[in-house]
């Protein structure tokens, strides 16, 4: 499978990365946030440089868009590194109180350790780090339980670095997104891109619409990955055709599904593909698996 070339790194998330660092010696703990579909690509490869040692919370957010055999399997894998995951929905709230306690009892270890130095206890103080658009911002919401941090369904919405009160054992801070310089995984890049955690001039909408077609082929091979044989059609009433070559000849697909639903226009139904998919309007479909 081709993946179009996928390069995003805009100036405001090598500024935000530049205050990051000055901030991570302020904080207690690091709550690192990954888009549950793709794990994996959500990975920062310098998180564990930027932790140093420091108290970590790996959250998987958007649980109810990959199938359950998925998280169950991802769970496990994480397990066996060593690193136990925390399954949350910040647009329903769930999972989100058990985030909340976990990182309490981190401060609750804090203070212990303060008193016994003699030291009065505090909030512990939160990093909220993640790829852009993963759902740190709707995460935080939810845990202060009103909107105290704009949120929405795109990359590059939080911008600077902001502290949010969470009553009086926990503060929070809200960091914009941040990506390496460089994504050197293009399969991965594609990732970021049919997820939507990363900015859409990154990318050719229809080249990543295409490849998203071949992906959906792969992945119906697959059970746990949540891809019925039949999705295309079902959805959108044309079936897919082959090459010669026997690969899915998507480019066709892309066309023909376009002239049946957007006048032609295969640009404004590649972004209509994108956002079934994102929107969960084609089901809970993994993106990865373990």
């Amino acid at each position: 499978m081709g993946t179009p070339q996928i390069q995003w790194y805009p100036g405001h998330i090598a500024k935000a990365e530049k205050a990051l660092h000055e901030a991570l010696d302020k904080v207690d703990l690091v709550i690192e946030v990954r888009d549950a579909r793709i794990p994996l690509a959500t990975g920062h490869p310098r998180l564990q440089r930027w932790i140093n040692g420091k108290l970590h919370l790996l959250v998987l957010n958007r649980l109810d868009m990959v199938p359950s055999a998925v998280r169950e399997g991802w769970t496990t894998w994480f397990r066996e590194r060593e690193q136990q995951v925390w399954w949350c929905d910040a647009k329903t709230g769930t999972g989100v109180k058990q985030l909340q306690q976990a990182a309490i009892r981190a401060g609750e270890a804090l203070n212990a350790r303060r008193a016994g130095r003699g030291m009065k206890p505090r909030p512990v103080r939160a990093l909220m780090l993640g790829f852009p658009n993963v759902g740190k911002s709707a995460l935080i919401n939810r845990l202060v339980r009103q909107k105290v941090v704009d949120s929405a369904r795109r990359a590059g919405v939080t911008r600077s670095l902001r502290w949010v009160r969470l009553g009086q054992e926990l503060d929070l801070l809200d960091a914009p997104g941040v990506l390496p310089p460089r994504l050197d995984d293009q399969l991965a890049a594609l990732r970021l891109a049919l997820c939507d955690d990363i900015g859409q001039a990154a990318y050719d909408s229809e080249a990543v619409a295409v490849a998203f077609v071949q992906l959906l082929v792969q992945l119906s091979a697959v059970p746990t990955a949540g891809v019925a044989a039949d999705l295309l059609p079902r959805r959108y009433g044309i079936a897919l055709g082959a090459l010669p070559s026997g690969e899915p000849d998507a480019e066709t697909w892309l066309l023909e599904t376009a002239n049946r639903h957007t006048s032609g226009d295969t640009t404004r139904m590649a972004t209509k593909l994108l956002d079934d998919y994102r929107c969960a309007r084609l089901g809970a479909i993994a993106l990865e698996l373990p």
